[in-house]
């Protein structure tokens, strides 16, 4: 008697994936009322269960089982296939410039199924396979998304507790802040150059607008990078001072420009290819702080080689996808002192006998350097 065959089987390519079930779709955690059950029993009569299981036994009972047909991804590959890479994403399309055309495209429902931890599956600067779809006449022919070529470079933060992939694919990460208006902040300068130390990129600290402020001031805060071996850069938009030096240093790379919100980034952009024409917003008259003119990242293909990805501004950046115990390792002026702690596990917080505490209180760490660090444990996302 011959077997029957099992969904997903027999069928050359076919296999089970293991993915994570959306939360709206997982059934509800704790099924016993407690609080009116016991309303509803006198005291002498109360049994009320004292324990119960609000996660199911195992990880099989929250994941769900799908099939993923790779014969069929294969093929698609093979027949018409192009390559390109994605150069925005609103929604759940994204245009991809295959170096002739840019293609609106969406995104194959299996790339969503299989990254259903990710805020996107597909990411600004990512290298992607897609087939191109029309069988009507006088329609206009679109792209479908198949693959992901395998990223490098990629700046992430978290989203409503998912990881979200801002931009991938890039060397440098151009960290633009204001000299005023809106005030530095040096904790969110941190922030960037630990997710581009995470993401294996190198980092580069422009503090823009240096026309409104001394000299004396731009030299104060650009020193304690420049002292740790970082690449900073001192520009104005403005007047012009240190385009030049900014275009050089991204010719021929592949980069983003990240930072708050009216810091200037698409005006530094406008100045280094004037032909951009990119809109630039204003300060808010009151609070003084940047609006958001760049509403989603998109790529920008340079005239002297290689291209950048303008971002919106953020006024947060949500670095809870590090794991607590590799932050120390992504502040560089720490790695000399940590040897010498008292404690192999210190955390360079409450512990005393800290050489990294006691290298702040010597002039070896910056102060604003150490309160980024610390508020990497203090701040509510990160508990």
């Amino acid at each position: 008697m011959a077997k029957r065959k099992k969904p997903g089987k027999g069928k050359s390519g076919s296999r089970k994936l293991r993915v994570e079930f959306k939360t709206n779709r997982s059934a509800r955690r704790r099924k016993t009322d407690f609080t009116h059950l016991a309303d509803k029993l006198d005291d002498a009569e109360a049994d009320v269960p004292t324990e119960e299981r609000l996660l199911a036994k195992g990880e099989l009972s929250r994941k769900r089982t799908v099939i993923v047909d790779d014969s069929d991804t294969i093929a698609r590959q093979t027949d018409d296939t192009r390559i390109g890479r994605v150069v925005t994403i609103y929604g759940r399309t994204a245009d991809v410039d295959d170096g002739e055309t840019v293609w609106p495209c969406s995104i194959r429902r299996v790339l969503r199924t299989r990254s259903i931890d990710n805020r996107n599956p597909v990411a600004v600067g990512d290298l992607v396979r897609f087939t191109i779809e029309t069988d009507r006449e006088g329609v206009e022919a679109e792209g479908v998304i198949e693959a992901v070529e395998p990223r490098h470079g990629e700046l992430k933060r978290v989203v409503g507790r998912k990881e979200h992939t801002v931009v991938a694919n890039v060397d440098l990460v151009v960290i633009v802040s204001a000299a005023s208006e809106p005030e530095p902040k040096p904790s969110l300068v941190d922030r960037y150059i630990v997710s581009a130390l995470y993401g294996d990129m190198q980092p580069i600290i422009c503090l823009n607008k240096i026309d409104t402020v001394m000299k004396h001031e731009v030299r104060a805060f650009l020193n304690i990078y420049r002292k740790l071996g970082y690449t900073t850069l001192a520009t104005s938009a403005e007047s012009g001072a240190g385009i030049d030096e900014l275009r050089n240093l991204i010719k021929g790379k592949e980069s983003v420009f990240a930072g708050q919100s009216g810091v200037g980034k698409s005006s530094l952009l406008n100045a280094v290819q004037p032909n951009l024409g990119l809109e630039v917003g204003r300060l808010a008259a009151e609070s003084r702080k940047g609006t958001h003119t760049t509403t989603r990242a998109s790529l920008i293909k340079l005239d002297v080689g290689g291209y950048v990805v303008d971002t919106p501004g953020v006024r947060s950046f949500d670095l809870s996808n590090v794991p607590f115990q590799e932050i120390e390792s992504y502040f560089i002026e720490f790695l000399d002192h940590i040897p010498h702690c008292k404690f192999p596990d210190c955390t360079h917080r409450h512990e005393i006998d800290c050489a990294v505490k006691n290298a702040v209180d010597t002039g070896q760490v910056a102060p604003t350097r150490y309160e980024s660090y610390v508020r990497l444990f203090t701040d509510e996302q990160f508990r």
